[in-house]
């Protein structure tokens, strides 16, 4: 796990090589340096770089988010390091808001990933959607080394977000029902077989745990800026 954590670390910290400058587009395109203000420099030098798991999620980009996650060893289970884990994915959540969250989003290279639908957040999707995409509440569930098999392989294709990916939304297909198993933190068995939006929302997370994003399974003509209307008033 600590191993883990320190490939974490160096993966989050990784940058991209250096390329030519895009003419027109300066700092907006990534070239360039990136510079602080005095305050965030004074933190920083204070209190030095930020550990994984990060307070929030890692954007596109960052070199964590496209390599495939490694399994939790199973002397890991129930230790300190993975409580943090699951705690940080657990408050993830509910900070966003989002409906799952991965641990290679917060830095950590492992195998796990945490969803949750509340009742509240579910009742703020238009009826027809919730039926139509059978979006029902359901708990907080974490799972660990989770394996995934697809139970109805039917393609459903809807909107997506991804806290990764902020701003921007696409229409992706997803298969209409899985099965995925695993263990909790603490190495206790968890079966899940969802249906409708939580299938998806469980699909989106294992593609997080292989170095998949939903772009490269979108339709790209979809791709959105969710604040497009608002960016030309």
């Amino acid at each position: 796990m600590a191993a883990a954590l320190a490939a974490g670390r160096r993966l989050a910290a990784g940058r991209a090589r250096a390329g030519p400058p895009v003419r027109g587009c300066g700092q907006a395109a990534g070239w360039g340096r990136r510079e602080r203000s005095y305050w965030r420099a004074l933190r920083r030098r204070v209190l030095g770089p930020p550990a994984p798991p990060f307070a929030a999620p890692c954007q596109v980009g960052a070199p964590v988010l496209r390599a495939a996650a490694a399994p939790v060893a199973p002397e890991r289970l129930g230790g300190p390091e993975l409580r943090e884990l699951a705690e940080a994915l657990a408050a993830g959540l509910r900070r966003g808001p989002c409906l799952g969250l991965s641990a290679p989003q917060l830095g950590v290279p492992l195998r796990v990933f945490a969803a949750e639908l509340p009742p509240a957040r579910c009742r703020r999707y238009p009826p027809a959607l919730r039926r139509a995409h059978r979006i029902e509440p359901f708990p907080l569930r974490l799972l660990v080394n989770p394996a995934l098999r697809v139970l109805d392989a039917r393609l459903v294709t809807a909107s997506e977000g991804c806290a990764s990916l902020k701003g921007f939304s696409a229409f992706v297909p997803r298969h209409w029902a899985v099965h995925v198993s695993g263990v909790d933190e603490q190495g206790r068995p968890v079966s899940w077989e969802a249906t409708g939006w939580a299938a998806r929302i469980v699909q989106h997370e294992m593609d997080h745990l292989d170095g998949v994003l939903y772009i490269d399974r979108m339709d790209p003509r979809t791709f959105t800026n969710v604040s497009w209307m608002e960016l030309l008033d």
